[in-house]
């Protein structure tokens, strides 16, 4: 049964997915959702869209919860921040799109709600991925940060877990994000104008995640790159990044 807190967020999740107009919600902002696990903990288990609140009240936000298995209620719940699955949006956008973007139909959350939310808990970060043949793979990060924008977004991550898919991620550790006309990178080129993306690049990539979308084998280094797992010239059918907090499970896992 869901609670009488679990009701309060229903009645939240349900009148902001009717109106396009964010609503202020009365009452203590500890009682709102700020990720999928709160949904979860709330009485939420199945996968879907839903309604969060990394900001506040009156900034919902929308997205997609990977709740897991119904036989496996002590797994993860992911909120899921960006994933491709085809062509159909394009992910080379200059600064405030990137910024503030939030876009359910694939999910992109925007860098200033990925920060809100690594500054509310502690996360890990998982990457799945998929080629054109139906493999897949995935790379885990025990712990997560996304920096101010006063600090350029600046990525910060550690405890890289293998799932096949190597860890392409680590050379972007440390980097500000860039975007075609905010150049943040550290290589005397404009590394996203080069490789029309945006990302945490460094001197330039080892994944190019917002590169363009090129249905397998492609130009060098300019399409939905994992270089670890499929090198520099497969452009992926499929990548996700997900967030779920860091549970007491998992640091004993580490010891």
């Amino acid at each position: 049964m869901i609670g009488p807190l679990g009701l309060l967020v229903l009645l939240v999740v349900t009148l902001v997915s009717v109106s396009v107009t964010p609503v202020v919600v009365n009452g203590t902002p500890e009682s709102l959702p700020v990720d999928c696990s709160d949904l979860y903990n709330n009485g939420f288990g199945n996968s879907g869209v839903y309604t969060i609140f990394p900001a506040g009240p009156t900034s919902p936000v929308q997205v997609f919860c990977e709740m897991g298995s119904m036989d496996a209620p002590d797994s993860n719940k992911w909120t899921v921040i960006q994933r491709r699955t085809d062509g159909t949006i394009n992910f080379y956008r200059g600064w405030e799109h990137t910024r503030l973007d939030s876009d359910k139909r694939q999910v992109n959350i925007g860098l200033e709600n990925i920060h809100l939310l690594t500054g509310k808990k502690s996360y890990k970060l998982r990457v799945d991925m998929e080629d054109f043949d139906g493999g897949k793979a995935f790379a885990e990060y025990s712990s997560f940060n996304v920096a101010p924008e006063k600090d350029g977004y600046r990525l910060t991550l550690s405890g890289f877990k293998d799932g096949g898919a190597g860890n392409s991620l680590d050379h972007h550790n440390g980097q500000k994000f860039s975007t075609f006309d905010k150049d943040q990178d550290v290589d005397a080129r404009n590394c996203a104008k080069t490789y029309l993306g945006g990302w945490w690049y460094n001197a330039c990539h080892h994944c190019n995640p917002n590169g363009e979308y090129l249905w397998g084998e492609s130009i060098l280094a300019l399409g939905v790159n994992w270089s670890s797992w499929k090198g520099y010239t497969y452009s992926l059918k499929a990548i996700a990044f997900k967030l779920s907090p860091q549970l007491e499970l998992d640091a004993k896992d580490e010891l």
